[in-house]
């Protein structure tokens, strides 16, 4: 079947699909609903900045320190927010990916061996996204051809791989000796960091690819209904497994970002970057239950941790204060997951069945 047929057997009520859009404006249906969510996050943003005027006036009354501090909460999420893209898709797509920051540890750890380094910077770069990728393609295939859980799955390669990082490593730390990619997190172009601008052209590719591709239609239909997927046409078991595969392209391009800001890579880096993006991506709108995120919803809600976490810095708080915030923020997301409606089309005609 076409693509065409394929979405809209995806999203037919018959088939456990979400409601087509209603006619009669953008701001109706899921794409209204989703720039509402995003306004909302942006609301939040708003809020933080403000907190962070009122405990620190000085500071925030100096505009050369305001626009350095918006610089540093970008190259601060830059990481994360690359890893969450890729995990914006999985989720979509039906799936979880618990392996993620174990993924970015190998990747890192294995672009930094003294043989891989002998290659230069571009040798290290492949080495990086190469190997996030292949172990990406792991998981894939054990989930969609294995037939194991995605949470199971992904678990035991969290273990696998951060235990393989340390055996390369010989549990030390991998100094990286390249200036090149040493440079990646210290130089900046026209006053803005290198790692944002990695981080913004992830974004965009994330962005054309969900929303502007076949690639972004599948992915959709297969979250949300796979069984109607399949019926329509659309190879279930290997997008998935393409799915996986692009989280873990994410992860090693992320990979290289955190080296070159730490100039060494170790098996423990990385660490509980999966859960920083799966819960970047939950505030951000995707539903745990797949067929439904935005890129856009997910970096803000990469952005509003990122911030969250200089406003405890600023002020001098403690990180287990901080945690148990974002502990807050990710319980209170999931519950307005919970208990609301699907989208504002079915809203709409709820109110119509009831009122006629």
């Amino acid at each position: 079947m076409s693509d065409a047929t394929a979405t809209a057997v995806a999203e037919s009520p018959q088939h456990g699909g979400a409601t087509p859009p209603a006619k009669g404006g953008r701001w109706r249906g899921d794409l209204g609903e989703s720039i509402t969510r995003n306004l909302g996050l942006l609301g939040v943003l708003a809020l933080l900045i403000i907190i962070g005027a009122v405990t620190q006036p000085d500071l925030y009354g100096d505009s050369s320190w305001v626009w350095s501090n918006v610089l540093s909460i970008l190259q601060l999420a830059s990481v994360v927010g690359v890893v969450t893209v890729g995990m914006t898709f999985v989720i979509i797509g039906g799936g979880i990916d618990l392996s993620a920051g174990a993924i970015v540890a190998l990747a890192g750890v294995w672009a930094t061996t003294v043989a891989t380094q002998s290659y230069g910077a571009a040798g290290m770069i492949f080495t990086a996204i190469i190997v996030g990728t292949i172990v990406g393609l792991v998981n894939g295939v054990l989930i969609s051809y294995g037939r194991l859980v995605p949470f199971i799955a992904t678990l035991a390669m969290l273990v696998a791989a951060r235990g393989l990082a340390a055996q390369i490593s010989g549990k030390q730390t991998q100094v990286s000796a390249n200036t090149f990619i040493n440079g990646i997190a210290a130089n900046k172009f026209l006053g803005i960091p290198i790692l944002v601008y990695i981080f913004a052209g992830v974004v965009i590719v994330g962005w054309v690819l969900l929303n502007r591709t076949t690639f972004g239609r599948r992915t959709v239909a297969v979250g949300g209904n796979p069984e109607a997927a399949r019926l329509a046409g659309i190879n279930v078991k290997w997008h998935s497994l393409l799915l996986y595969a692009l989280s873990g392209l994410c992860c090693g391009i992320a990979a290289i970002m955190l080296t070159a800001q730490a100039n060494s890579a170790q098996a423990a880096m990385g660490n509980l970057y999966e859960l920083d993006a799966i819960a970047a991506a939950i505030i951000g709108g995707t539903l745990l239950s797949g067929g439904r995120g935005t890129i856009i919803g997910s970096v803000l809600g990469v952005i509003i941790f990122a911030t969250i976490t200089n406003l405890f810095a600023i002020n001098g708080l403690p990180v287990e204060i901080q945690n148990m915030v974002k502990g807050g923020i990710i319980v209170a997301a999931v519950l307005i997951q919970q208990f609301r409606f699907k989208s504002v089309t079915q809203f709409f005609a709820r109110n119509k069945v009831t009122t006629t």
